[in-house]
């Protein structure tokens, strides 16, 4: 549980620092987010939860 809060933090920061300094429009933003909602209720969520908590196991091996 706490990774996933977590790595929702840092990404809605990354997006955050996107708009501000306009890398991505408010339009990419929307549309990140709401491939984010629908990609999370497919089956390939367990496998992207899966592939994400391997990198972050691995980070620290780095």
């Amino acid at each position: 549980m706490g990774l996933t809060i977590s790595l929702v933090v840092f990404f809605g920061v990354a997006l955050a620092v996107m708009l501000r300094f306009k890398v991505v429009g408010y339009g990419g933003a929307f549309v990140a987010m709401m491939f984010g909602f629908y990609l999370a209720s497919t089956g390939a969520a367990d496998t992207v939860n899966s592939l994400m908590g391997a990198v972050v196991d691995a980070l620290p091996d780095l």
